[in-house]
This record gives structure tokens, sequence and C-alpha cells, in this order.
């Protein structure tokens, strides 16, 4: 889809009930953090630590899943991104997670590529 297509769509008649959509994820999350409080499995955690890591995972995570999605280092390429960009964004990758993003698995987190491209193959015949 490009730019101009996404920025012509309104969604302003499709509002969801909340700022959070239909609170799926809040619930999972909540769920999960109650069980593992009560279970003795979350240590304590400083407001600075927390600014760190959201802002670590949410980089990271993206790089991940466009990694994943695009077919790797070719298929960053084939998104515009320069080789230099790629072997950066790796070392900080591997520096994070102590892995590859090749070899990196988030716990939690299934890839279905073809389903992806599937979608994406609609997106831009739309």
């Amino acid at each position: 889809m490009s730019a101009d297509a996404a920025e012509s769509v309104d969604f302003r008649g499709q509002k969801m009930p909340s700022r959070e959509g239909l609170n799926r994820a809040w619930g999972r999350y909540k769920d999960a953090v109650n069980r593992l409080s009560a279970a003795g499995l979350l240590p304590g955690i400083t407001e600075t630590s927390q600014k760190i890591a959201r802002e670590l995972v949410m980089s990271h995570a993206g790089f991940w899943l466009v990694w994943q999605l695009e077919g790797g280092f070719d298929g960053l390429r084939r998104l515009g991104m320069s080789e230099a960009a790629i072997y950066r964004r790796i070392k900080t990758f591997r520096a994070a997670f102590k892995a590859h993003p090749d070899n990196f698995e988030f716990p939690g987190v299934t890839i279905d590529v073809e389903k992806y491209l599937l979608w994406k193959q609609s997106q831009t015949h739309e």
C-alpha cells in the first residue's frame, strides 16, 4: 500500500470501544503479570530500567519482525535499507539479545510468513 493510499483511509466511522481497541493485549498482559507476580517470578523493576527495556524491545522487536517476515538481510535490502544500516542493527540486536536475529525467537511470538505475504500482496492490489 502506498503512503498516499494509507493517508486517504478514514477510520473515524469505525471507532473501537476504547483507545485499547478491544483490550485483548492489555488483558493478556495483566493476566500474565498477575500469575508471575503471584508465583514470585517477577523481580522489582526500576523506572529507569523499565524505560530502557521498553525502548530496546520496541526498536529491536520491530527490526526482528521485519527480518523474519521479509527474508532477512536480502529482504531488508529490497526494502531499501543500506547494508551498513543492516549491519548496525544486527550488531545492536546481538548485543541486546545475545543472538543473531535469524537465530533468535521471541517467546510467545509465532511467525507465519506465508500468511504475511498473502496479506502484503492483498494490500498492494487495493
